[in-house]
């Protein structure tokens, strides 16, 4: 995960709030691929390896929740942080999002403060949760000694 240009993926298939969405993350500095539909935004994410997904709910194909879902069972995307972002009721998302493994969900119509706070805090806490798995994992030697011990 690059400290300095966060890359994030974002999957609506709403043009104009794709658009709005990647404009604005583009204005923060930040590497942003598109993705219309869920099939796409999994394939991207195997592909480009993004920081962060913002997945609305509701597109063809694969839906928000089923994309988080995959991306939380695929080992090479451990990593990604994600966001769902849908206009399908605040309780609604609130309840269901974290069962498909999102780190948070925003409701629309949403204020570009509150998506940048949470894209902050998820890339933040996913670098920690990073850093921390990475200091507790024993390194090639050490597993190779307790192993023969």
């Amino acid at each position: 995960m690059s400290d300095e240009t966060p890359t994030i993926l974002v999957a609506d298939d709403d043009p104009d709030m794709l658009a709005l969405v990647t404009r604005h993350l583009r204005t923060m500095k930040c590497e942003v691929f598109e993705a219309s539909d869920g099939e796409t935004a999994l394939e991207l994410a195997r592909k480009e390896r993004p920081d962060l997904m913002i997945l609305d709910v509701m597109m063809p194909g694969r839906s928000g929740w089923e994309v988080c879902k995959a991306v939380r069972e695929d080992d090479e995307l451990a990593d990604t942080a994600v966001i769902v972002l849908t206009g399908i009721g605040e309780q609604l998302n609130s309840l269901t999002s974290p069962l498909y493994g999102a780190d948070a969900s925003i409701d629309k119509p949403f204020e570009f403060p509150e998506l940048d706070f949470k894209i902050r805090k998820v890339l933040s806490d996913r670098r920690r949760a990073k850093k921390a798995g990475s200091e507790k994992k024993p390194s090639p030697a050490q597993s190779k000694a307790v192993k023969t011990v």
